[in-house]
């Protein structure tokens, strides 16, 4: 009698084949859906309600403003994997490998540069300059607390120096915040992949942009109904 044959374990998947990486930006969700409702509770409420030509501007009007605001708010997004960043802006979708990035950047937006020295910026990962002073403080503090040898996470209540405490305390009360943005960190993140993943043969291409036509196409055909309908009056 013969024992059946035990499949073989699988083998690990490839690194192209792993999971990407998805960034996007939450308050640009949040804002997106919010701005959404609005817009189609007024515009089918001027469907239905409205008199005369008032329906088809309605009607114009959401067909060109529905996915200006999807595009802005809710389509941006950075995928990131071992072999590729690809970049999900609002008209436009870039695929960057590894091997032809030459920097990230960060100042008063985040932006990927390709070797060709063409700049992307990542819309999906603003730039929020009051988290970066909040972090700036943090570093500040915990810099200031190492230096007298107070424990981090240690600040609690009390009445002397040093935010009026008593023994390195304060009643600024635990201080326990990331000491970098968060945006920054996701910067920083991207910048070790592409540390790691520039020399990889996996990781080499060329750079490819993809213009959003489905998100144009509806926009320009809304813009031009809106003109028409305007014109005739």
């Amino acid at each position: 009698m013969t024992t059946p044959d035990h499949p073989s374990p699988a083998s690990p998947p490839p690194a192209s084949a792993a999971k990407d990486r998805i960034y996007r930006s939450p308050l640009g969700l949040a804002g997106g859906v919010l701005l959404l409702l609005v817009v189609l509770w007024l515009g089918f409420d001027a469907l239905a309600k409205g008199h005369g030509r008032t329906p088809w501007l309605a009607l114009a009007g959401l067909i060109l403003i529905v996915p200006v605001v999807i595009a802005f708010t809710l389509r941006p997004a950075v995928f990131a994997n071992e072999d590729r960043l690809r970049v999900r802006n609002p008209l436009r979708v870039i695929t960057l490998p590894w091997g032809e990035i030459a920097s990230l950047r960060s100042g008063y937006s985040n932006e990927v540069v390709a070797k060709s020295g063409t700049k992307y910026q990542l819309w999906a990962v603003p730039v929020s300059l009051r988290a970066r002073k909040k972090a700036a403080r943090r570093q500040q503090r915990a810099a200031a607390d190492e230096a007298r040898g107070v424990t981090p996470g240690s600040r609690g209540g009390g009445l002397g120096p040093g935010g009026l405490g008593l023994g390195g305390f304060s009643l600024r009360g635990p201080d326990t915040g990331p000491t970098r943005a968060e945006t920054d960190q996701i910067v920083d993140d991207l910048r070790e992949l592409l540390e790691h993943r520039a020399e990889a043969e996996s990781a080499q291409g060329e750079v490819s942009v993809r213009w959003a036509y489905e998100v144009m196409a509806p926009a320009v055909a809304g813009a031009v109904l809106l003109v028409i309908l305007v014109a005739l009056g």
